[in-house]
């Protein structure tokens, strides 16, 4: 199977995803196997959802959107112009994946896939109903990767590299029990927004898109602000009234009832709006329905702060503030050559 048929085959996934979208689901008639699929895939997204609280329709429909999009002729070719992927000897990679947002490791899968590899996936628990529908229509479409493709619920044997996504703590356990095949082990990562004062009532509006988007589960989810010193949080506050509605979602208003009450009972010093906490804390991950924020008096000595800390962060919100800083908004829609904890996956996998 060659790179330009392994091409083809995610261009034609990326049509299959691209009839799921948050204003509708409609069936395409040019879309291969869409006898077979179409009302299966249709069906697992409602299993997805009953088997998940967090993976709401609105969040996973919002993931398909982001593939249908990325999955396309221009961006494949983009992303995979430098790299070089005639193998001839391919290997086995198996993949740990988190589960903590729709598809979080589908970009792993397709790596592997797209490099010509052989994938071995041991899925999370809360996120195992998406990615088997979407590797048996590729079987659909060429049945080697029938070759290529395995699952596994059990402990992992037989492969030569691996890429496992999780925990600080996790992390430590991989390193250890890998310590002998090639690997990309990731760890906890956040994102933070630099804010100054003089931000747009839209980029405040933009910026409730990089908070709340999948309830904050992703590792682009802005889970911290710095904010110069006597910010008035007022305008922040307003233009995230839209987002009140989370609050009819009962696993994110445990979470709020809950950390709101932990805070209030320790007697720290918060802000709250009935929907989301602001709390002065240097951390960088903060809790469902809770947003962290640190005070700034000098945007270079911060600029020295957010570098010290590049290893434990995924995306810095500003406006031009920083080389690679992110646009109000834009967090959850990154693009392939985007990698988690910023190591190329395509490169390791180029070597392996």
């Amino acid at each position: 199977m060659s790179i330009d048929q392994r091409k083809s085959h995610f261009i034609e996934l990326g049509k299959f995803l691209n009839q799921f979208q948050r204003d509708g689901i409609n069936q395409h008639e040019d879309v291969k196997n869409n006898d077979i699929y179409f009302e299966t895939f249709k069906k697992q997204i409602e299993r997805a959802i009953h088997h998940n609280g967090w993976f709401t329709p609105e969040n996973i429909l919002f993931a398909l959107e982001g593939w249908s999009e990325s999955l396309t002729s221009l961006n494949l070719d983009k992303w995979l112009k430098p790299y070089s992927f005639d193998v001839n000897n391919p290997k086995t990679v198996g993949i740990i994946m988190a589960g903590n947002i729709p598809l979080v490791g589908f970009h792993d899968f397709l790596s592997v896939l797209i490099a010509g590899h052989k994938v071995l996936v041991k899925q999370s628990s809360n996120d195992m109903k998406l990615l088997p529908i979407l590797a048996s229509y590729l079987i659909s479409l060429d049945e080697g990767y029938k070759e290529k493709i395995e699952f596994t619920e059990d402990r992992m044997n037989n492969f030569e590299a691996v890429i496992a996504t999780g925990s600080n703590n996790t992390s430590r356990y991989f390193e250890y029990y890998f310590a002998n095949k090639k690997s990309i082990i990731r760890k906890n990562r956040n994102s933070v927004a630099i804010l100054t004062g003089n931000e747009s009532t839209e980029e405040l509006e933009a910026l409730g898109h990089d908070i709340f988007r999948y309830f904050g589960l992703g590792c682009r989810s802005v889970s911290k602000l710095y904010v110069p010193e006597n910010y008035d949080f007022d305008a922040f506050y307003k233009a995230l009234a839209p987002w009140a509605t989370l609050m009819n979602h009962a696993k994110y208003a445990n979470n709020y009832d809950y950390n709101k009450a932990v805070y209030l009972m320790s007697e720290f010093k918060m802000l709250d709006n009935g929907f989301l906490v602001l709390k002065e804390d240097q951390s960088f991950g903060s809790p469902i329905a809770t947003v962290f924020y640190e005070k700034y008096s000098d945007l270079d000595a911060l600029k020295t702060t957010i570098e010290a800390n590049k290893e434990n962060l995924q995306c810095v919100v500003a406006n031009n503030f920083m080389a690679n800083e992110i646009p109000f908004g834009k967090t959850q829609y990154p693009q392939l050559w985007d990698y988690a904890d910023n190591i190329d996956t395509l490169k390791f996998l180029e070597k392996i």
